[in-house]
């Protein structure tokens, strides 16, 4: 016969799961107790660099692992490149190692590098002084695009341990004089460690640092500190820079004579279009079938200024050229300003984030602006608007312009939204979508490659209808006017090549596809006739090699506005004028 022993009278049927969680009560109490116990400001901010250095740097782990030269060298560089940054961030917060009214700016640090991190590992960015100004000039449509639930979970994991931390921290008092004097120490141990890692290793490091100057950029979160220092102070230099006039003896062509008919000239500004992925180019897919249909013309080899907006637009509009306008010491007038002192009228329609200075001196105005209730609500649904909404009202933004310029003539600069990314799927209605599955995630990673291409494809497609009817429209003012319209992206974009996405890498490493641009025009036939222009010839030199340096000389020939500043090697149409 079995016999059961009967259980004490004080067992507790949740004994064996008290016994269970005991130890791990225990293990959290003497963790938290490890995180409360006093730190002197120094060891603080040690020990926060020295986790940034390892929660939030994987990107630069993984490049040094990508770019390889074996197993050795890779443990040699990333334990050199580890000593740098935890030296660098030490030597930083040395400045901030005082008392405990600094733990919410550590935990700002630690936000940077978490978010840093996320946006480097989703979409292969690096964050150079070019892409923490995109970040600041980010509007909030744009940042909604890179908001979502992966970003709240990677910031979290990176966040949740410094966050209790220092939460419990406890930093003692400590004399003013006492504490300056641990703090220069602390600086000058930091400084001189980086330099003894620096001479030390500078045999692994100088070439790595040459051929691979991304990497720089990729120290967490040293380069996000150093570029958004950067960017913010630029614009105050910015200011106390002279405008150099441009505009002087700038005057109206032959073609302007007395009874010529005004010209009406629209300059598209495309956002983020590769040149290819449009069908006029020679893409597998037809995304221009508009464009084609109203026998554009089409160059095939441009390349950009810049990587991002920020750096392309003000480049592109600049009688300098790229490689002066990066050196420039002050800032200029610009193609808007030479044109409205010749005598034209001038308007930039915006549908993105801003002119960048561009449109400053001109009129200018947002899309959504004057819209009425209606229009607003089929043409921006849930705030953003397409791009159509620049065609929404033109005659009536044009007649607001001054009778006397108008009547010589209108240059219209309509900045597109285009394909603006991540949320490539919301620069295309639902009914305009030809390219399906799509992408419809802003984490352009979790996307098939094929559905990436198709939201993609979509939005190029878009701006192809935009386009088109924006040459329609144009088609519909030929009683008045002569008419023409010229279309050229900012930059171009990755779509996963290399484990890219987006753009705004660093000009000197950014992949071909962030550079090569479309461009597109057309001219009726009174406007080709007026400049003497061979319709022919322009298309016969669609593999010419043309850079946005050709923008600013290309407008003034067509618009025959005469200027010192004019070049005519660098118009495009120079060499077909008859």
């Amino acid at each position: 016969m079995l016999r059961f022993a009967a259980a004490p009278a004080n067992a507790s049927p949740f004994s064996a799961h008290h016994r269970l969680i005991q130890p791990l009560q225990a293990c959290l109490r003497r963790i938290d107790g490890w995180m409360a116990a006093p730190l002197s400001a120094q060891q603080a901010v040690l020990r926060l660099s020295l986790y940034l250095v390892l929660a939030a740097n994987w990107p630069l782990w993984l490049q040094v692992a990508r770019i390889g030269g074996g197993p050795g060298a890779v443990l040699r560089t990333s334990a050199a490149l580890a000593v740098l940054v935890a030296c660098g961030m030490a030597a930083i917060l040395a400045f901030t190692a005082w008392t405990r009214g600094m733990k919410l700016l550590w935990w700002l640090v630690a936000l940077v590098a978490a978010l840093a991190q996320h946006y480097m590992l989703t979409y292969g960015v690096v964050m150079d002084p070019g892409m923490a100004a995109n970040v600041l000039q980010t509007d909030v449509r744009e940042a909604a695009d890179l908001i979502g639930p992966r970003m709240l979970v990677s910031v979290a994991a990176v966040m949740l341990l410094p966050t209790w931390w220092l939460l419990r921290l406890r930093i003692p008092a400590m004399r003013p004089l006492r504490q300056a004097g641990r703090n220069a120490g602390l600086l000058v141990l930091a400084l001189a460690m980086a330099a003894g890692t620096v001479a030390a290793t500078a045999r692994d490091l100088a070439p790595l640092m040459r051929n691979h100057p991304q990497l720089r950029y990729l120290m967490n979160p040293l380069a996000s500190l150093y570029s958004t220092a950067a960017a913010a102070v630029r614009p105050a230099l910015a200011r106390n820079r002279a405008l150099l006039p441009m505009a002087q003896g700038a005057a109206l062509g032959a073609t302007h004579a007395a009874g010529a008919r005004p010209l009406l000239f629209v300059l598209v500004v495309g956002e983020t279009a590769r040149a290819d992925h449009f069908g006029l180019n020679g893409y597998g897919r037809d995304t221009t079938p508009a464009l084609a249909a109203r026998d554009v013309l089409s160059w095939r080899n441009v390349r950009s200024c810049g990587t991002s907006t920020l750096a392309s637009v003000p480049c592109m509009f600049s009688p300098l050229g790229k490689d002066a306008f990066e050196s420039r010491k002050d800032d200029t007038e610009n193609l808007l300003d030479v044109v409205q002192a010749a005598g034209l009228a001038v308007l930039w329609l915006d549908n993105q984030s801003g002119c960048k200075g561009v449109c400053d001196r001109v009129p200018n105005a947002f899309a959504s602006e004057g819209l009425p209730r209606e229009a607003r609500a089929a043409l921006c649904p849930g705030g953003e608007c397409g791009d159509e909404a620049m065609l929404h009202g033109l005659d009536e933004r044009l007649a607001a312009l001054p009778a006397g310029q108008r009547a010589r003539g209108v240059l219209l600069v309509l900045h597109q939204m285009g394909s603006h990314g991540p949320a490539y799927y919301k620069r295309s209605t639902a009914q305009a979508k030809r390219f399906l599955p799509e992408c419809r995630t802003e984490v352009l990673a979790d996307c098939a490659h094929g559905e990436l291409v198709n939201a993609y494809d979509n939005s190029i497609a878009a701006t192809d209808a935009f386009l088109g009817r924006t040459i329609d429209w144009l088609r519909a003012q030929s009683a008045r006017y002569d008419t023409g319209l010229l279309y050229l992206s900012d930059h171009g974009e990755s779509l996963g090549e290399y484990g890219l996405f987006l753009h705004g890498m660093p000009y000197s490493v950014a992949p071909d596809v962030q550079k090569h641009v479309p461009m597109v025009a057309w001219l009726d036939a009174s406007l080709a006739r007026r400049e003497g222009l061979s319709t022919a010839c322009l298309r016969a030199g669609g593999d010419a090699a043309l850079t946005h340096d050709h923008l600013y000389h290309t407008v003034l020939g067509v618009l025959d506005v005469r200027s010192p500043t004019y070049q005519s090697a660098l118009d495009a149409f120079a060499g077909c004028r008859e």
